[in-house]
């Protein structure tokens, strides 16, 4: 709501407040708990002490907690009754661009806006400031979004499917509960949550799952199985099994289709029967109680669930070739962390703290450089004043004992013509350097090569982030020669970014082998803008295991020193001398 409210004082052109609201937003949605349940618990003064927030935007979440809603929410729906962050969702079209609709066409939803682009093309491109390819891209956004329907990032899922099943492991009777599915595969982004249950009281399990608070529609309950659509927008299944056919029904129910369907011709081809029950020869059951003993009997090592999706995991495992994957848990630090200074919700010290609170002993602050003036982008002497706190914030940690780090880098805008936004002495001065596209997304792949070259070759760029610049389900991946820009980043050194952010997961789970098998240093970020955002890094995790990345391939794998040492800027120097 408070989002909304930010965006339809956008489409108002009320100057400030988009922005304070925006900050609000991104505030109560890093807290670690839905905030009104600190309402309740702590009263108005835990409102008033969140980052970011002031007294009147507190009272109106105060009122949101109470009342469902707040005065300047529903005027300014009255005034513009769209569907504002489903429409401004979509790549190229922002809350200004939304009121010329809204006033010209009466564009409320996203059907509304398909019917006008399918009837009224010429009329749209004539609104002031579009034209022919503003309105190309916006059918191709929509075409996108309507693509994604119905599919959710993992990362915006995961801990709701996880808090559900800690309810479901509680409840008695239960024995044993699992995730399965494409949330275990670790699918880039989710239709429906599965959950995998071994009970001995199959109707107390189909009663305490529909009485779920998530749950606002109950398909079917039974004892075998009882599907419910969740509040989240998602349908989900919870079946009860046996606990001695666990294995077979964990791979049976995690998939991919098409790896349980090579597996299971494999398995006939060994005189065995596959299915959800367990491992058949004849009527003798074979294996069925852990899925490592069914990989076991088939002779070969137990596949992870990332792998399973039929893209020659069967193949490698059988002849020996399975990498060992990146291990969750194996980064020491962060390359892309956002604070205060431009975008992000938290002060350095406090998203230093955060870090090393979860576990991490480095963080790089890598706040946008000037070109992205929407987040008050940073300059030469914004960084040099930014570089003194940094040197402050690690004074008072090591004062008080803490054996963490606050490296100083920055994410790079990469300008149309492969330049920097930002002096090479400026560069110079920092631990490291991230380029990122963020502007002219549809240049034509030639183009869009050379300037990542261009970027590749600067002696002092060690990460080109979120390679692709993809938004899942708003804006497609860019689109360059994968060859040659993989070959120079292996000749020069420059690291590829996993970026961890639900609505990214950039570079995607292809890309990341083709970049393995090129000899590509990674490293996985996880884009935080808030101190909630650092526990992406497992997804970051997830999707390098995804691409069959060993923990070689990860420089953030690495202790400080040695993470520094490999970065291109180092490596350079040390072979020059």
């Amino acid at each position: 709501m408070l989002e909304e409210t930010g965006l339809r004082y956008e489409m108002a052109g009320v100057p400030f407040k988009p922005r304070a609201y925006e900050r609000a937003a991104a505030a109560v949605r890093a807290l670690p708990e839905p905030v009104c349940e600190r309402y309740r618990r702590e009263g108005q003064e835990a409102l008033d002490a969140l980052p970011g927030i002031g007294e009147s935007i507190a009272q109106h979440i105060a009122d949101i907690c109470t009342r469902g809603t707040f005065p300047e929410f529903d005027e300014l729906r009255k005034r513009f009754p769209v569907a504002v962050r489903e429409l401004t969702a979509l790549e190229g079209l922002g809350p200004k661009r939304l009121r010329l609709l809204y006033e010209a066409f009466g564009v409320k939803t996203l059907e509304d806006l398909r019917n006008v682009l399918e009837h009224k093309p010429h009329k749209l491109a004539g609104l002031p400031g579009w034209g022919e390819k503003t309105v190309a891209h916006l059918r191709e956004s929509l075409a996108l979004a309507q693509q994604t329907r119905g599919r959710l990032p993992l990362g915006f899922i995961l801990p709701s499917a996880e808090r559900i099943l800690q309810t479901i492991l509680a409840i008695r009777g239960v024995r044993r509960a699992a995730i399965a599915g494409s949330i275990r595969r670790r699918k880039e982004t989710v239709g429906d949550i599965d959950i995998l249950v071994a009970t001995t009281d199959p109707e107390r399990l189909a009663e305490a799952v529909v009485a779920l608070p998530e749950v606002v529609h109950v398909h079917q309950k039974g004892s075998a199985r009882t599907s419910v659509r969740l509040s989240l927008g998602l349908d989900m299944d919870v079946r009860a099994i046996e606990e001695e056919r666990w294995g077979a029904a964990l791979l049976y129910f995690t998939g991919s289709r098409a790896h349980n369907i090579h597996l299971r011709t494999y398995a006939e081809s060994m005189g065995y029967k596959l299915n959800e029950y367990g491992l058949f020869q004849g009527k003798r059951c074979v294996a069925a109680e852990t899925e490592e003993e069914i990989y076991a009997a088939l002779h070969m090592p137990y596949i992870p669930p990332e792998l399973r999706e039929d893209a020659g995991e069967i193949e490698a495992a059988l002849g020996g070739t399975l990498p060992t994957l990146v291990p969750y848990g194996a980064l020491q630090g962060d390359c892309q962390v956002h604070s205060t200074w431009t975008d992000g919700t938290a002060s350095i010290e406090a998203m230093a703290r955060a870090a090393w609170e979860s576990g991490l002993s480095y963080i790089a602050i890598t706040d946008h450089t000037r070109a992205l003036a929407m987040t008050g982008g940073l300059d030469e002497r914004a960084l040099d004043r930014q570089a003194e706190e940094i040197r402050r914030v690690n004074a008072t940690l090591q004062k008080e004992g803490i054996a963490f780090r606050v490296l100083h880098g920055a994410e790079v805008n990469l300008l149309k013509d492969g330049s920097l936004d930002i002096s090479r002495e400026a560069l110079a001065k920092l631990d490291c350097v991230g380029v990122g596209v963020h502007s002219h997304f549809s240049l034509p792949p030639e183009e869009q090569t050379k300037r990542l070259l261009h970027a590749i070759e600067h002696p002092l760029v060690d990460i080109i982030f979120h390679p692709t610049a993809r938004l899942i389900g708003r804006r497609d991946p860019i689109t360059f020669d994968v060859d040659a820009v993989f070959t120079a980043c292996a000749r020069t050194g420059t690291a590829l970014d996993i970026d961890a952010f639900p609505d990214r997961m950039d570079a995607s789970d292809t890309l990341i082998r083709q970049a393995v098998e090129k000899g590509v240093r990674l490293v996985v970020s996880t884009d935080a803008h808030a101190p909630s955002h650092l526990a992406y890094r497992e997804l970051g995790i997830a999707q390098a295991r995804r691409g069959w990345a060993p923990k070689e391939s990860i420089l953030n794998t690495l202790p400080v020193d040695a993470f520094l040492a490999h970065l291109k800027r180092n490596r350079s120097r040390r072979n020059a001398r």
